[in-house]
C-alpha cells in the first residue's frame, strides 16, 4: 500500500542530444524545490531525474559526431547529471537517483511493461505509414500539419515500415473517465482541458477520435529491443516514459522502493510533452494492469529578453552562466518567483536584478540584517527578552507561524504548494517580510534604546522570531541562504522543518546568535555581468 507520508517527484529525463539550458534548470529546480517543501513537512521523498538516451534523433547525431551512440550519451548525459546532486551539484539539487535509459535496469523494465502490454491483448503487428518528427520524436496526422511542418515547426518526413503498435483507440472512454474522476490530474487546468479536447476529439466528443500508436522501430536499432522480437526497438516514448516505473525497483512490484512511492507520484513536464505524460502514459500503465501517477504538472516555456531562445538567434542560456552571474540562491528564486508555474516565461536581466534586489536584498535581507545587528549590539549578542507583547507584536508573529488563524502564511502556503504554485508563495513570504519591515519602521528599536530598553527588547525578539520563520519557509528556494540565517540564530537542525514554525519551537532569550552577515547582497546591475551564449 502507498503510505500516506511518502511523495515521489520527477523531472523529465532529459533527452541527451543538446547541452542543459534555462529550460532545464527551470524543470529541475522546480522538482527540486517540491521535494524540499515535501521533506520540510515531514514526508519521504524520492526525486528522480536523468537522461533519455535512445532514439532516431540521438542515433543521428551520434553519426554526425562520428561516434558511437553508447559514447555520444556517455558524454552529453554527463553535462546534465553536473547539474544535480549525481554530478557537480550546479544547481543545489537534492535528488535521490539519476536514471540513464541505457542502464540494464531499465531496460529490464521498459521490457517487462511491454511484455505486460502485449500479454494483455494491447500490441499488435502491423505496418505504419505516415509523418514522424525526428526532432521531437513523435508521430503527426497530416491534419496536424502546419505548412508542411509539425505543430511544434519541427520538420517531418514520411515513413513506412513494419511495426508494432499500440491500441490507444480503445482507451479512449477509460481516459475520459479516469480525467472525470480524478479533477487535479493535470495542472494547470487549462493545460488539463487542452489534453481532454484531444482525447474526446475536439470541443466535442468524436468517437474514435484516439488511433492506435505505432510503438517500435525498424530502421535503427540505438533503442531498447522489442522482446521476442529484436529487429524491432521500442518507441522512445514507451522505454522513456518507463523510466519513472524503473526507479522503483519496476518490474519487482513487491520492492520496498514501488510499495512506498508508485504511484504516490507527481511528474513535472515541460507543455510540449504534455500529451506524451497525460494521455499515452496513463493508457500503457491501464495497458499493463498498473497504478497511474496521482499528478502531472506541466510548466511554459521561457523566451530569453522577449525573443524565442534559439542557438541561431545566439540567446541560448545556460545555467552555469546564470550562476555565474547571479548567484545560486538568486537564480533558484527568480525562475520560480517570476511567472505562476504552468504559464510562459520571459528571462530578461532588468528583471532579475530588479526582483532580486527589491524582495531578497530590500526586503528580507534588509530586514534580517537590520535586526540581528542590533540584537548583537544592543542585546549583548544573546536573544532578547519577548515579554510583555503587545497587540501589534501578537499580529506580525500570528502572520509567521502556523496558528489556528485560516489566514495564516503558512497555512496558505500548504494549499498552494498541492498547485505548485510557487510564484504565489513567495510572493506571501515576501509579505511577511513587508509586514516586518512596516513594524519595525513604526515601533523604530533604535529610538527605544533611548527611552524604553524593556520595549526595545520585545520589538527586537519579535523581528527575530519572524526572521526565523522566513528563513525556514524560505529554505526550498534559497537553501544556502536560509541556512545561513538559520544558523545564525542558532536555530538547531532539527528544528528547522514546517512543523517548528509554532510558538512551541520559538526563539528561546538568552541564546547567544552568531555576528551577523548578509545574505542577500543587493545587486549591481552594472556588475551583474553579461550573458554569454551557450556553446
Amino acid at each position: 500500500m502507498t503510505q500516506p507520508d511518502s511523495f515521489y517527484v520527477t523531472t523529465p529525463i532529459y533527452y541527451v542530444n543538446d547541452a542543459p539550458h534555462i529550460g532545464h534548470a527551470y524543470t529541475t529546480i522546480a522538482c527540486d524545490v517540491l521535494a524540499r517543501f515535501k521533506r520540510l513537512e515531514g514526508a519521504e521523498v524520492k526525486f528522480l531525474t536523468g537522461t533519455d538516451e535512445h532514439g532516431q534523433k540521438v542515433d543521428k547525431a551520434a553519426k554526425a559526431a562520428n561516434i558511437d551512440p553508447q559514447s555520444f550519451t556517455d558524454n552529453v548525459s554527463m553535462h546534465f547529471r553536473n547539474l544535480v546532486n549525481t554530478g557537480d551539484n550546479l544547481l543545489n539539487v537534492t535528488n535521490d537517483d539519476f536514471i540513464r535509459t541505457t542502464e540494464p535496469r531499465h531496460k529490464e523494465a521498459a521490457q517487462a511493461i511491454w511484455q505486460r502490454m502485449k500479454d494483455n491483448g494491447h500490441i499488435y503487428l502491423d505496418s505504419y505509414a505516415g509523418w514522424y518528427s525526428v526532432r521531437d520524436e513523435a508521430y503527426y496526422a497530416e491534419s496536424e500539419l502546419i505548412d508542411g511542418k509539425a505543430p511544434t515547426g519541427a520538420d517531418v518526413e514520411w515513413v513506412e515500415e513494419e511495426s508494432y503498435f499500440f491500441d490507444l483507440s480503445q482507451w479512449q472512454d477509460k481516459l475520459l473517465e479516469f480525467y472525470d474522476a480524478n479533477p487535479d490530474f493535470v495542472i494547470p487546468k487549462e493545460r488539463f482541458n487542452e489534453v481532454k479536447s484531444f482525447v474526446r476529439g475536439g470541443k466535442d466528443y468524436v468517437q474514435g477520435a484516439l488511433k492506435d500508436l505505432s510503438i517500435s522501430r525498424t530502421t535503427f536499432n540505438w533503442g531498447v529491443p522489442v522482446p521476442g522480437d529484436e529487429k524491432h526497438v521500442m518507441y522512445v516514448w514507451v522505454d522513456a516514459l518507463t523510466n519513472y516505473l524503473t526507479a522503483t525497483g519496476f518490474p519487482d512490484t513487491d520492492s520496498p522502493s514501488y510499495q512506498q512511492f508508485w504511484p504516490n507520484t507527481t511528474h513535472i513536464v515541460g507543455k510540449d510533452i504534455l500529451r506524451f505524460h497525460a494521455v499515452y502514459w496513463p493508457a500503457f500503465l491501464m495497458a499493463a494492469d498498473l497504478p497511474l501517477p496521482q499528478k502531472v504538472v506541466a510548466h511554459g516555456w521561457w523566451t530569453i529578453e522577449g525573443e524565442k531562445m534559439s542557438k541561431s538567434l545566439g540567446n541560448v542560456v545556460s545555467p552555469q552562466e546564470l550562476v555565474d552571474n547571479f548567484g545560486l540562491d538568486q537564480v533558484r528564486y527568480f525562475l520560480m518567483r517570476q511567472v505562476p508555474f504552468g504559464s510562459d516565461g520571459n528571462f530578461s536581466k532588468a528583471n532579475m536584478v530588479s526582483t532580486i534586489n527589491a524582495d531578497l536584498a530590500n526586503n528580507i535581507g534588509n530586514l534580517a540584517q537590520r535586526t540581528l545587528s542590533m540584537i548583537y549590539k544592543q542585546c549583548e549578542g544573546s536573544i532578547p527578552t519577548n515579554t510583555p507583547l503587545t497587540a501589534a507584536d501578537i499580529k506580525l508573529l500570528e502572520l509567521a507561524r502556523v496558528t489556528s488563524n485560516s489566514t495564516n502564511a503558512r497555512n496558505r502556503i500548504n494549499e498552494l504548494i498541492q498547485y505548485c504554485a510557487f510564484d504565489q508563495i513567495i510572493k506571501d513570504i515576501v509579505a511577511i517580510g513587508s509586514a516586518a519591515n512596516e513594524y519595525i519602521d513604526e515601533q523604530a528599536p533604535w529610538a527605544l534604546k533611548k527611552t524604553n530598553t524593556d520595549r526595545m527588547n520585545v520589538v527586537l525578539y519579535t523581528l527575530a522570531e519572524v526572521v526565523r520563520c522566513i528563513a525556514i519557509m524560505l529554505q526550498p528556494f534559497t537553501p544556502e541562504a536560509s541556512k545561513k540565517l538559520l544558523d545564525q540564530l542558532a536555530i538547531p537542525d532539527d528544528q528547522r522543518l514546517f512543523e517548528h514554525l509554532t510558538e512551541h519551537y520559538a526563539l528561546t532569550p538568552g541564546t547567544p546568535i552568531e555576528k551577523p552577515q548578509g545574505v542577500f547582497p543587493r545587486m549591481d546591475e552594472a556588475l551583474a555581468g553579461d550573458i554569454k551564449n551557450a556553446s
